[in-house]
């Protein structure tokens, strides 16, 4: 089976899914992968090139104009002949699939990973008449299937497939001994409109009302405005000292396995990999209560939720955490068995494949494997 993965090369959480896709596919040889990245103006070629030299196929296409984007994975389509098109994310999976449609690949597959995307009455009809040429769509949790289903997708044709990660990052090994890791909080996520770094920048100035002064520690890049817009937040409040503007961070899990708290504060979700590796880091977890955090964390069993954009609320869950170390490391405990049981990358690659060979032989979706 040849399956041509499309997406962004923006590298966000939906391109890692397709590299983990690809990876594992090549690594079990149970299909040849081809991946097509759509370029972007900060598309990372040392990322690219490092992904090739671990052995993947890696194309791009351009990224500047739609119409350049379709006609360019068309040609690819015809050269390397897929059984299957894959196309990741908003707005690519429209441009992905009308390529695999004017190149006659046999079927095709999208894949949604956001729960609240631009879809205008115009983009929503096109995805819509896509759907009538499409085998399957894939929503990366529960709340994003349902979310497609509300739209108008045909409730049979939608399945979910949560994300997952490579926990071998995360040993039992490596893990640094909770009384020896720094009383600090942890958010790995770009800035973007749809992070809410500015809440949790107001709720530990709260904490500093109420004593307490944990370091904060926001890995990522993103949009420059929006992180200029942070960091005079930050200075206004009066903490600028105490949160730390780290960017790109190379070795993500090694900063959460130092660390106690993890917190992803945010508008709206797919479905998480960050939070999900600060679970699997055995980090002591807070995401906002939005569609994909809840299906991640259980309340009081694997972390904690908060409302969306309610500073008070989540000072009060890191108070909490803070001010009672031993719940927090038996909630990070628990988080770190999820991940392990519930969230592993080989578990969403065999439910992948297993759809795939399902769609490659025209048969419709069923109940995905479990474990």
């Amino acid at each position: 089976m040849r399956v041509l993965h499309f997406v962004t090369g923006g590298f966000s959480g939906a391109t890692q899914v397709a590299v983990d896709l690809c990876l594992e596919a090549r690594r079990s040889g149970s299909m040849e992968v081809l991946l097509v990245l759509r370029r972007k103006r900060h598309t990372d070629m040392r990322r690219v090139e490092a992904l090739r030299a671990r052995g993947l196929d890696v194309r791009l296409v351009p990224g500047w104009n739609h119409l350049a984007t379709v006609l360019a994975v068309r040609r690819l389509a015809l050269e390397w002949k897929p059984d299957i098109l894959v196309a990741h994310g908003f707005s690519e999976h429209l441009w992905g699939r009308y390529a695999g449609w004017l190149a006659g690949v046999p079927h095709m597959v999208h894949v949604e990973h956001n729960s609240r995307e631009r879809y205008t009455p115009w983009r929503l009809r096109q995805a819509l008449w896509l759907e009538r040429r499409t085998a399957v769509s894939v929503g990366v949790s529960e709340g994003v299937r349902g979310h497609l289903v509300d739209l108008g997708f045909p409730a049979a044709q939608c399945v979910a497939i949560p994300n997952g990660i490579d926990t071998g990052r995360f040993p039992q090994a490596s893990l640094v001994p909770w009384e020896d890791r720094e009383v600090s909080i942890v958010m790995a996520a770009r800035f973007a409109r749809q992070k809410d770094h500015a809440t949790l920048i107001r709720a530990v100035a709260l904490l500093g009302e109420r004593g307490w002064h944990p370091a904060l520690q926001l890995a990522g890049l993103g949009k420059s405005r929006l992180l200029a817009r942070n960091r005079a937040l930050a200075a206004r409040l009066g903490i600028a000292g105490q949160v730390h503007f780290l960017g790109q961070v190379s070795d993500v899990p090694n900063l959460l396995m130092h660390s106690r708290i993890c917190v992803l504060s945010t508008h709206y979700e797919g479905m998480p990999l960050s939070l999900v590796e600060g679970m699997a880091a055995g980090c002591a977890c807070i995401g906002t209560n939005v569609v994909g955090v809840r299906e991640v964390i259980r309340p009081d069993q694997t972390g904690l939720l908060v409302p969306e954009n309610d500073a008070q609320a989540l000072a009060d869950a890191l108070e909490r955490l803070l001010a009672h170390p031993d719940e927090a490391r038996r909630l990070a405990q628990a988080a770190r068995q999820e991940a392990l049981r519930a969230f592993d990358i080989r578990l969403m690659q065999r439910r992948y494949a297993h759809l795939l060979m399902r769609v490659q032989h025209d048969e419709a979706p069923d109940i995905l494997p479990e474990d």
